[in-house]
């Protein structure tokens, strides 16, 4: 059983599929590429958990361990989403170190939506809270949704712009999925699982645990098809965002700050390296590949017709080749035969990096194309 496994599900075969995969879970969320590879060779988690360890799920997790954590999982309103279902991330899943299993409060449907991560400081300037804040609104006024850690700050700004236009936004945790850190957030994880998603890869009972937060970092940036960084200073979770988004193969956009300022040297290093500067989200959009006079309708029904395909996709339908302009056909072409970074195909098909990002978004969000872990991209669905 590979759909989103709901606690509140008391028939034997629901009981049994959520038993071993919470089991293999404790065993392998904090070794992720090990789990991974176990569950490709593996036929599901009983057989997964044994290879690696040895163990069955009663001997992981008892009778009465297993019952307590079924309780704290209705109790937070979490469902369980496992590797190798439909509603898993196709983003997510593309990792080599994609998490085993997925703890969600909210509809776990809407992690497919196109997302921008903005992350930044916990202890940022009013002008940084202001400008992640109106950045967000914007975004998700445009059909992005907005994904971010739920932290003070930045984070926290960012989630709440999203919720303010209406917009979708995702929270993903550094702790167990039946927890919310910082606990002062409460209210504000309570309202983005009534409009989006609160999750975690982490089992039950994890703390909010330092080690926990740069793995947790990965996944935003797996979610999103770019990362906003706001304000950080020299050393920051954001910062560590940023590197695993440049080699997710994920755009990465920065904030300039004022040269001294401690919130500013984040942004400004990456803008250094090269990360594109944002001014504001239509500079934002204009890497996504909208332009900045794109209505809202382009982006909803880019949306409409991605979750059509994921449809199609996930009930095995035959999938037909979609409707493209004969700039777009060479483009699939030459994905096809030759996987390649984006730097080499804009450099093979004579393209700037936004023309590129253009032509390969509305191929993105349909799931017709997607990255190695590597950066390459690779055409999904045969035409």
């Amino acid at each position: 059983m590979s759909l989103p496994l709901d606690p509140r599900d008391e028939r034997p075969v629901a009981r049994a599929a959520l038993h071993a995969w919470l089991a293999f879970q404790l065993r392998a969320a904090l070794h992720p590429e090990t789990a991974r590879s176990q569950l490709a060779r593996a036929m599901g988690p009983v057989a997964a958990l044994a290879a690696q360890t040895g163990e069955t799920p009663e001997q992981v997790l008892g009778t009465r361990a297993f019952a307590d954590v079924v309780a704290q999982l209705v109790r937070a309103g979490v469902r369980m989403v496992p590797f190798g279902s439909p509603a898993y991330p196709e983003r997510i899943a593309a990792l080599a170190d994609a998490a085993p299993l997925l703890g969600v409060r909210g509809d776990p449907a809407l992690l497919a939506t196109p997302f921008v991560a903005i992350v930044g400081a916990r202890a940022p300037t009013r002008l940084g809270l202001d400008l992640a804040r109106s950045l967000a609104r914007e975004l998700a006024a445009h059909g992005i949704g907005i994904v971010s850690g739920l932290a003070r700050g930045i984070d926290a700004a960012a989630h709440r712009g999203a919720l303010e236009a209406g917009g979708v936004t995702v929270a993903i945790l550094g702790c167990g999925p039946e927890q919310v850190y910082p606990a002062e957030h409460a209210q504000l994880a309570a309202e983005i699982a009534a409009c989006g998603a609160v999750m975690s890869e982490l089992p039950v009972g994890a703390p909010p645990a330092k080690h926990h937060f740069p793995l947790r970092n990965r996944l935003i940036s797996a979610l999103a098809h770019a990362v906003v960084v706001v304000e950080a200073r020299a050393r920051s979770g954001s910062l560590v965002t940023a590197r695993h988004a440049a080699n997710q193969g994920r755009d990465v956009l920065a904030v300039p700050g004022a040269v001294g300022a401690p919130t500013s040297e984040g942004p400004n290093q990456l803008l250094r390296d090269g990360a594109w500067p944002v001014l504001d989200a239509s500079d934002v959009l204009a890497v996504l590949g909208f332009g900045p006079a794109t209505p809202v309708e382009r982006a909803n029904r880019a949306s409409r017709e991605r979750s059509e395909v994921r449809h199609r996709a996930a009930s095995s339908a035959a999938l037909q080749r979609p409707l493209l302009d004969p700039a777009t056909n060479a483009l699939l072409d030459a994905i096809h035969r030759d996987p390649a970074t984006r730097d080499e195909l804009a450099e093979r098909l004579g393209l700037s990096p936004q023309g590129l990002a253009r032509q390969l978004l509305p191929l993105e969000l349909e799931g017709v194309v997607a990255e190695d872990r590597d950066g390459r991209l690779r055409v999904l669905l045969e035409r």
